[in-house]
């Protein structure tokens, strides 16, 4: 008389982890979390692109068509070395500078209401015809550049 024992076999229980591996694999490649970090933080730049934008439009339509004195027809980095425009837009048209998502990992912050010392990783420039570009460089790899003209 043989005495069956009830259980799983070392066979099986490696082909199923094998079979667990092969699907958590597919699964992570599938959602890519950095792919959709990176998207996550371009969408916040072009939101905060916009922003800048819109609030350099109320400054020149509340000063009779003037832009801030610091923007050139030179493209130049939005902080205190360069387009210096915190003192312009902050508090009256913005409630804090914009700052680049990315740099929050260099231990700043994403607002920037400090207008001495900062650096937001945005540009601007003035074309010829006067109009305005507001821009950012995208984090995800082929993506079209962030920018805004008006």
């Amino acid at each position: 008389m043989k005495k069956y024992s009830r259980g799983f076999t070392l066979i099986e229980i490696l082909v199923v982890i094998g079979m667990i591996a092969i699907l958590a694999t597919i699964v992570l490649v599938a959602i890519n979390p950095t792919r959709q970090f990176q998207q996550a933080r371009d969408s916040q730049r072009a939101s905060n692109v916009n922003a800048l934008i819109n609030a350099v439009g109320q400054y020149t339509v509340d000063n009779k068509g003037a832009l801030p004195a610091s923007i050139s027809a030179t493209k130049q980095d939005i902080g205190n070395a360069g387009a210096d425009l915190c003192a312009d837009l902050v508090p009256t048209y913005l409630p804090a500078l914009p700052t680049d998502p990315s740099s929050t990992h260099k231990g700043a912050s994403l607002k920037e209401t400090n207008c001495t010392t900062y650096d937001s990783d945005y540009s601007i420039e003035k074309d010829a015809n006067g109009r305005i570009t507001v821009s950012a460089t995208p984090e995800t790899p082929g993506a079209e550049p962030i920018a805004v003209t008006r």
